[in-house]
């Protein structure tokens, strides 16, 4: 659970301070304060803890849809956010170039990317491997 922390104290010194901050403190306050302070590290604590539960929510939203791809789908999709074309997709693995396009158009329509760089950004923001498989030697 994250909850946001502002750490107020009277006896601090940069050791502490720099501790509090490392271990996620939103601010560091020592007494004595003025009020305006303390109000100014409220507003960006509670800004902070929105955005970061709104990109956490995005992530869970696009987990939802990721898992909604079939495997072949997954596979085609990765390797179109690596940059391969169509062909060389098919070649991968091993299916016909019509095909990786049947596939390539279910990933975009489930994932409900509006081009090729919106489908990129989808696969890092979920930190899906793109990489290429190794090729073997026969």
């Amino acid at each position: 659970m994250h909850i946001p922390i502002i750490f107020i104290t009277g006896h601090g010194d940069i050791p502490m301070t720099v501790r509090a901050m490392k271990e996620g403190a939103v601010d560091f306050l020592s007494k004595p304060f003025r009020d305006q302070e303390l109000l100014d590290a409220v507003v960006a604590a509670t800004e902070r803890d929105r955005k970061r539960r709104e990109a956490q929510q995005t992530v869970a939203n696009l987990q939802s849809l990721f898992e909604t791809l079939s495997p072949r789908e997954q596979a085609v999709m990765k390797l179109v956010a690596a940059g391969l074309m169509n062909k060389q997709v098919a070649a991968e693995l091993g299916l016909a170039e019509i095909t990786v396009k049947i596939y390539r158009g279910h990933v975009m329509k489930k994932m409900r990317a509006r081009s090729l760089a919106d489908l990129i950004r989808m696969t890092e923001t979920l930190g899906v491997r793109t990489n290429r498989p190794e090729q073997t030697q026969v």
